[in-house]
């Protein structure tokens, strides 16, 4: 009996509604399919097809671009440095030509950097209102040295491109051009040479005698009772042996005693080397034509000294 075997009305039914969707998706895929005919008559393509007649398809190509038009007028303005959207445009456009410049001469012979010509570049301030941009000083240290790298070309073969390029970068004037007419003895026979240290200046006058030593008026020990000032301010005679061969005469003014002292060593070592410039290695080996420029730093508001601080007090 049917209904003593389940299964056979399970399956009926199941061919029933099986049927019956098969159904429904034929009728939806012919209604979609006429939408989409429908909705592409509507549109237009640069690229479509038609049906012109029966089943034949006919293909319309878009347009040929006209690339003239487009020159002459760009979509965009093209600014005319490559470095035109970056922070310092002029600064990189000069980076760029030197590094073309130094790449096109690079198998030129150079020459040692002590016997290039000696040039005096542009200060990172000048630079900065050369190019009217706040150019970081790491950066400029790079251009600077490309710029040395092109005036170690042998000068002989130096091209003119490189000749022009590094006169851009020139101080306004020859700060090298113009230098000091060298000491001479005056009719007395007195040499005359000037030093600093800190905040003290001195002039010492040298004169050919029996080794006398005067400071603003006083002798040597009045002036400096230290044995370390005293040695310290005789020392480019001492070193030289010239103690008994010239008389010393010396004005000095500012900062304190060890100031005063270092400051006629240097005055001393410069007048001795207007009597005998062949003394210049012995004094420069001691050490005593060597500007010394290290100053005192400055105090900071609410510091002690320059980097001291008031003692924390917890209560």
């Amino acid at each position: 009996m049917a209904w003593q075997r389940p299964n056979c009305i399970v399956q009926a039914v199941q061919m029933v509604r099986t049927a019956q969707l098969q159904s429904i998706l034929r009728t939806s895929t012919v209604t979609s399919g006429s939408l989409l005919q429908q909705r592409k008559g509507t549109r237009s393509y640069a690229t479509e097809a038609q049906t012109t007649g029966g089943n034949a398809l006919q293909v319309r190509a878009a347009p040929e671009i006209d690339f003239s038009q487009l020159a002459t007028r760009p979509a965009r303005v093209i600014p005319a440095s490559p470095a035109y959207f970056s922070g310092s445009p002029k600064f990189i456009d000069h980076l760029l030509n030197l590094e073309r410049i130094c790449a096109k001469y690079a198998s030129l012979p150079t020459v040692s950097p002590s016997e290039a010509p000696r040039m005096a570049w542009f200060k990172l301030a000048q630079f900065r209102d050369f190019v009217g941009e706040p150019v970081p000083t790491k950066k400029y240290k790079s251009l600077v040295k490309i710029l040395q790298r092109l005036n170690r070309i042998e000068p002989a073969l130096l091209p003119g491109e490189v000749r022009d390029t590094l006169r851009t970068f020139l101080r306004p004037g020859n700060p090298y051009g113009n230098k000091p007419a060298p000491a001479t003895v005056d009719e007395m026979g007195r040499a005359r040479g000037k030093g600093k240290r800190k905040t003290s200046s001195a002039v010492v006058h040298l004169v050919e005698g029996e080794g006398e030593v005067m400071v603003n008026g006083k002798t040597l020990t009045e002036a400096f009772p230290r044995l370390h000032d005293r040695e310290s301010a005789t020392w480019p005679l001492r070193c030289t042996s010239r103690l008994d061969k010239y008389n010393v005469w010396a004005t000095v003014r500012g900062g304190g005693v060890t100031g005063q002292a270092e400051a006629i060593t240097l005055a001393l070592a410069r007048a001795l080397l207007v009597h005998e410039p062949a003394l210049k290695p012995i004094l420069r080996k001691a050490g005593v034509i060597t500007v010394d420029a290290r100053r005192v730093e400055r105090k900071k508001p609410g510091h002690v000294k320059a980097r001291k601080m008031p003692t924390w007090v917890k209560r």
